[in-house]
């Protein structure tokens, strides 16, 4: 019996090896903010990673955020090094798309970009976000220290909640640590895309309900 790895993550056995180094090169610039994709960033800025879905439209949530000063689109969460996108869209490498923020923390806070994630899409889908299916759509939270970790948790158990009193069921997402999951960049191709293409797709979208940070 085939595997089907749109529903099931796949094991170490048959995840793919991937390479010691990338296949392509990043953009050094953001297409709306101007700033450096892949650092070096300002002393004193944070790092927040998400998952939600489709990158293209997340990461465009994030790049509007105020005090978020660059994003980028990569794969994080799996096991394979340096994937290229058909890899990961395959299911075959664990990845899950992935935004990038590095914000200024004295302008925006963990927990506001936590309230743009959990109300940004639906976090209890499993592996799929609205049209888009497979386990590269899964919702995850990649934490970069224990207070992250922990506005994680706080604001997940805060939130499932609300959608249980309005009848939605247990959060799927992930809370993850960076150490063991680190987060590769995705093509050229994929930076700032809903920039490039004003009308291109954006299968995103979220429950409606408000996530209360504070």
């Amino acid at each position: 019996m085939l595997t089907d790895f749109t529903q099931q993550l796949p094991t170490p056995d048959e995840v793919l090896p991937g390479r010691s180094e990338p296949m392509f090169t990043v953009p050094e610039q953001h297409t709306v903010l101007g700033t450096r994709l892949l650092g070096p960033y300002p002393e004193g800025f944070e790092i927040a990673e998400f998952a939600l879905g489709c990158f293209w439209g997340a990461e465009r949530r994030f790049w509007r955020t105020e005090g978020v000063w660059t994003t980028l689109t990569g794969f994080q969460g799996g096991a394979t090094t340096h994937p290229i996108s058909e890899e990961v869209a395959s299911g075959r490498t664990g990845h899950a798309e992935t935004v990038r923020a590095v914000f200024d923390p004295s302008k925006v806070t963990y927990r506001a970009l936590l309230k743009v994630f959990w109300e940004g899409h639906n976090p209890t889908q499993g592996f799929r976000q609205g049209n888009d299916i497979g386990t590269h759509c899964r919702s995850i939270v990649f934490y970069h220290s224990p207070a992250q970790r922990a506005a994680a948790e706080e604001t997940r158990d805060g939130y499932q909640k609300v959608l249980g009193a309005n009848g939605y069921g247990p959060i799927t997402t992930e809370i993850l640590p960076v150490e063991e999951f680190p987060f590769y960049p995705a093509e050229a191709r994929h930076q700032q895309y809903l920039d490039k293409h004003p009308r291109g797709y954006c299968g995103l979208g979220g429950t409606g309900l408000t996530c209360q940070v504070d």
